[in-house]
């Protein structure tokens, strides 16, 4: 019987988490080396990967496997982006080491997520010897950290067309993750007219009622959190304010021409975008802007899809214990294949669900091993379900 190699597997990973792909482009930084690293090792497996470039130097690896029968399409999917290490000397193993200690793979991006990348490719490969009914895409795309260009420009070639389902390898902490939030990214800018701190009624001030406006933001999220209430998978919805520009600190006596604010929506499903854009757009001080930079929506899966059930089914075959079904507290490429493509998706992989972006990251060897079986095991309960007549 074909089975998964080990020591391959890690091997992988390792050499995959040394690959830097950090998106730096003031220092030449970009997946580039580690979309190479997966072309290498699909090509190892006799895949024909395309390698396409969804910015310059940001390349997706694609490949598709067909079963050598009739049935439904699945993609397995994951990023090579990695956020930032920080400081390296805040680490306590080098963050690009990729060292094995105590049964835990230490590097950036071991959790989020190239453990996940890793698990898939291997799982794929076993899938791809022992056969099955219908069609496996693996995409290993670029920029997940980012605006999602990657999965965007997978979207836009058309690879997303005829997905029946999609399973997002990202690290949940032993959840099958159904649901996941929904982003706004909002920029909001207040006009003022510069004038000498001496004599301000020479000017317009725009900080107060920027800082008015805050106090709004936080009103209309305590009013949001009380309407809709606490989603069983993913809590509260938030309107976060991330950062405030006015003014100059080494010129305090200039009242500034404009004050600035960022905020970071997270919304869960049910919430409508578009309303609570004009809500906000109601409370805006006079020739005040709001601009939304990013839109991605919240996504929930039934429970009783095919592919639910198949992952669900996979991970207690596989861990001799029930799955736990949870939420996404942020979001994936999979919002954009909701959005774009209408393809359901399911979200699990190796690693904790908080470990992500912090300092020592690290997966569980275990646990990229056992992921690894438990995404082949639900690709052939997805496959064979959708492929048995009823």
């Amino acid at each position: 019987m074909p089975a998964i190699d080990d020591e391959a597997l890690i091997d992988f990973t390792r050499r995959l988490l040394r690959a830097r792909s950090v998106h730096q482009p003031e220092a030449g930084g970009t997946e580039r080396g580690a979309a190479a690293v997966v072309a290498d090792q699909m090509r190892a497996f006799g895949w024909d990967p395309l390698v396409e470039e969804a910015a310059p130097g940001r390349p997706n690896v694609i490949a598709t496997i067909e079963g050598g029968r009739p049935g439904p399409a699945l993609l397995f999917e994951g990023h090579t982006d990695v956020v930032t290490e920080g400081d390296p000397g805040a680490w306590s193993h080098d963050p690009y080491g990729a060292e094995v200690v105590d049964g835990r793979l230490y590097a950036r991006g071991a959790a989020d997520m190239k453990g996940g990348v890793a698990a898939m490719l291997f799982a794929a490969d076993l899938l791809a010897r022992e056969g099955f009914p219908g069609r496996l895409v693996v995409g290993a795309l670029a920029d997940e950290e980012g605006l999602m260009l990657g999965v965007k420009d997978f979207c836009r070639r058309g690879h997303a067309k005829g997905l029946d389902a999609a399973l997002v390898c990202e690290p949940e902490g032993g959840e099958i993750c159904i649901a996941q939030k929904g982003a706004l990214r909002l920029r909001v800018e207040v006009p003022g007219k510069m004038a000498h701190g001496a004599m301000p009624e020479q000017g317009r001030n725009p900080i107060p009622p920027l800082a008015g406006f805050l106090a709004f933001v936080a009103r209309t999220q305590e009013a949001v959190q009380r309407e809709r209430g606490r989603h069983p998978y993913l809590g509260l919805d938030y309107l976060t304010p991330t950062w405030v520009a006015a003014g100059n600190g080494d010129q305090l006596n200039v009242i500034p021409g404009s004050a600035a604010l960022g905020i970071d929506v997270r919304t869960t499903p049910g919430l409508d975008h578009a309303a609570l854009v004009h809500r906000l757009r109601a409370g805006l001080p006079d020739g005040g802007r709001l601009d939304v930079i990013e839109e991605r929506p919240p996504t929930e899966t039934a429970e009783g899809h095919p592919l639910v059930r198949a992952a669900l089914a996979a991970h207690e075959a596989v861990l001799g214990r029930p799955a736990v079904l949870g939420g996404v507290p942020g979001s994936t490429d999979g919002t954009i294949l909701v959005r774009e493509a209408g393809v359901p998706i399911v979200t699990c992989g190796p690693g904790g669900k908080w470990i992500a972006h912090q300092v020592d990251e690290y997966v569980e060897v275990a646990q990229l091993l056992a992921y690894a079986r438990i995404f082949a095991d639900t690709g052939r309960r997805f496959f064979e379900a959708a492929s048995t007549p009823t």
